[in-house]
């Protein structure tokens, strides 16, 4: 048996691996989409950095490629030039494809260089980040492996590794452009996939995000949660974040 240091029962896995994506998704909501892409929030340097350490770990994406291709998206939502729209890619690619859609614009340098300005360009991004873009998953892998075994470790790592790439740019940008509800009207086919954003860190909301893109919270109407903002508002409390921007109150008039 591969040596390793924890043995726990089925269900303590499942819960490992649901905090470890959970986490990751937080980053993704957090730090890449509202703080680095909208600037709707300001987060303190240590969560920051946290998060972009995190992110390299579990997911190996560059938060300015990150950036850009979703600035890019917003440029062109729907419409001839966007990364990633079922319009033309189709939902089916869309959900199980998106993540070759995203590496597919990431060698665009013109698409870098113009939609991914104001990123992180300090020493630990070009000297580890970015030379070294695939050592964080591999440390991932071992981490994984060390703590539950290789069979064990392999999975929960394997699950980390597609987890972004399936809800993210798969289900947000492709489901989130398919199917779902409209709370505002808007120049492209965002939609609100479910009223409660618990799983992928609010972004379900995604219509109303369209609706409102420099907004911090993702929820317009009372009955709607985004479980980003919530985060948002803990982070505040304690001094590690700064909201910028939150959309004015839903006009209820409108439906």
């Amino acid at each position: 048996m591969f040596p390793h240091l924890l043995d726990l029962p089925w269900w303590g896995y499942v819960l490992f691996t649901l905090v470890v994506t959970q986490i990751t998704i937080a980053c993704v909501t957090l730090y890449l989409h509202r703080a680095m892409s909208h600037g709707s929030v300001t987060l303190h340097p240590i969560i920051s950095h946290f998060m972009r350490f995190w992110l390299w770990l579990t997911t190996g994406m560059n938060t300015r490629e990150w950036v850009a291709i979703h600035r890019k998206h917003h440029a062109y939502a729907d419409r001839e030039g966007d990364p990633h729209s079922p319009k033309f890619e189709g939902i089916w690619n869309m959900l199980f494809l998106g993540a070759v859609l995203y590496h597919r614009e990431a060698k665009n340098q013109q698409t870098i260089e113009k939609y991914g300005k104001g990123c992180p360009e300090d020493w630990i991004q070009h000297n580890l980040y970015d030379r070294f873009r695939n050592l964080g998953v591999l440390l991932m892998l071992a981490t994984d492996v060390a703590l539950f075994g290789l069979g064990i470790g392999v999975a929960i790592w394997a699950v980390q590794m597609a987890w972004i790439p399936f809800w993210a740019a798969g289900v947000i940008n492709g489901v989130g452009h398919f199917l779902g509800y409209a709370n505002y009207k808007v120049k492209d086919n965002s939609r609100n996939i479910i009223p409660w954003g618990f799983f992928i860190g609010g972004e379900e909301l995604h219509n109303n995000h369209h609706g409102y893109l420099t907004s911090a919270k993702f929820s317009a109407r009372k009955w709607e949660f985004d479980i980003g903002w919530l985060y948002l508002r803990v982070l505040s409390a304690l001094g590690l974040a700064e909201i910028k921007v939150v959309a004015p109150p839903y006009d209820t008039s409108k439906g």
